[in-house]
């Protein structure tokens, strides 16, 4: 099959940027590692137990760092965040010599590694992240209500050096906080250059799994993604979508898909054996709300001369959640050129019913956890024959997912299912592959 190129993709472009990510992410380390040195060195000039709070906050910090390299942002983040909180409190606890009147920084400081950490638990939410930002607050309350000025005033003696060391403690800390971020995002980054390396250099390839009637005959299969990395092999669209998403290369990869899937189908046309057989691809949110959409599938379905009725487009209830009223004319016009549309994953949302009213769908696909245990449990049992129930009613086609046992099977054709897809009847396999195994084997 031949594959599009991406020409808007340059490689020296993506090396030169991460070159400069990874030197500006060591040149900030070595920043951090001096001021923590030069915390240390203040510190135990001036106050052996100020020495022993900046020695656990380097360790600490130390320890962010190791955490971000191995990818956990937000343990680094959250370790680094802790080591600031005790090294703060330690500060505030610490002087009490009335002979001036400054701001009391320390209590301010709280505020912000609060803010810092509700960011990170924006980012991954986690019982641990939240206890933090607790103790910020309360240790905000209670040391600004022992001030006996101004709630941000402290009496402090003039040792400079003392304060020599807070000053490159924050400077530390802060140098760390930015190094790990910046480790995050270069990782981020580089993961972003190789998903669109890989569209350029033809690593991605659609696998394709078989979906059969009631009597095991071949009707048509999924088109699922995969990213053929050199160095990790095989990268399932679990770990693709969402830095294809993140990254706004969604669209391209996308277009992608559908075009590949396009080509498929005119390949297919070509043989008795395999014109009548239909494919099922998956769209994500972002990808079916773009205002060209519609436009873009018309084109490659004439483009290159595909039977739309043999083109199943396949959405989960999270994407019609999105905007319905802009879903459902975008459906309406493809569904009035032939084109399929799938309510994948059903029975796992809120608002299917809703759904199943308002769009103007042709099949239900019964989610994999309804049909794992569809045999041993009556409720799962009852759920699976009500969905069918309630398909067949609709006149909508109804394809179970996940079936992996012929228990399993004999129970949904007999309660009534029309199609299958799961282990069971095979497994995704590349084109040639899915051709040579499965056609031959189960179509008509």
């Amino acid at each position: 099959m031949s594959i599009r190129r991406v020409n808007s993709y340059r490689p020296n472009q993506a090396q030169y940027s991460g070159r400069f990510v990874l030197a500006y992410q060591w040149v900030t380390l070595a920043v951090t590692v001096l001021s923590m040195f030069w915390a240390v060195f203040f510190a135990m000039q001036s106050n052996i137990g100020l020495a022993a709070s900046q020695t656990l906050l380097s360790v600490l910090s130390v320890l962010g760092w190791a955490l971000a390299r191995r990818g956990q942002l937000a343990n680094a983040l959250l370790l680094t965040q802790l080591g600031f909180f005790f090294y703060i409190i330690w500060l505030s606890l610490m002087f009490d010599v009335p002979s001036a009147q400054v701001p009391r920084v320390s209590h301010l400081f709280l505020l912000v590694l609060g803010l810092v950490g509700y960011l990170n638990y924006r980012r991954q939410p986690s019982w641990a992240q939240l206890a933090l930002i607790g103790l910020c607050a309360l240790a905000f309350i209670a040391l600004a209500s022992t001030s006996f000025g101004l709630p941000i005033a402290q009496p402090i003696d003039d040792d400079i050096r003392v304060y020599g060391a807070w000053i490159n403690a924050i400077v530390a800390t802060g140098m760390m906080a930015i190094c790990i971020f910046q480790i995050g995002l270069e990782r981020f980054d580089r993961k972003g250059h190789l998903l669109k390396a890989a569209l350029w250099n033809q690593q991605l390839e659609l696998f394709y799994q078989p979906q059969v009637d009631h009597t095991g005959r071949l009707t048509g299969a999924e088109a699922l993604l995969r990213w053929n990395d050199p160095r990790r092999g095989t990268v399932s669209p679990a770990e693709i979508i969402p830095v294809a998403e993140e990254t706004g290369l969604m669209g391209e990869i996308g277009h992608w898909v559908l075009e590949s899937a396009c080509q498929t189908l005119q390949r297919w046309s070509e043989s008795p054996q395999t014109s009548r057989l239909a494919l099922s691809v998956n769209v994500s949110a972002s990808q079916f709300l773009d205002d060209d959409f519609e436009k873009a599938i018309l084109r490659l379905v004439d483009r290159y001369e595909v039977d739309p009725q043999l083109l199943k487009i396949e959405l989960t209830e999270s994407v019609m959640a999105a905007n319905a009223d802009v879903v459902a004319a975008k459906m309406h016009l493809l569904r009035a050129v032939g084109i399929g549309m799938a309510l994948d994953d059903f029975g796992t949302g809120y608002s299917s019913l809703t759904y199943l009213r308002r769009l103007p769908l042709t099949q239900l696909k019964i989610d994999r956890s309804f049909v794992q245990d569809v045999t041993s449990n009556e409720r799962s049992a009852a759920l699976a024959r009500s969905i069918i129930s309630l398909g067949r009613d609709l006149e909508l086609s109804v394809l179970a997912e996940g079936v992996e046992t012929e228990e399993q099977f004999a129970f949904l054709r007999e309660a009534g299912c029309a199609e299958f897809q799961g282990y069971h009847f095979g497994r995704p396999v590349s084109l040639d592959d899915f051709e040579s195994t499965f056609v031959t084997a189960k179509a008509a």
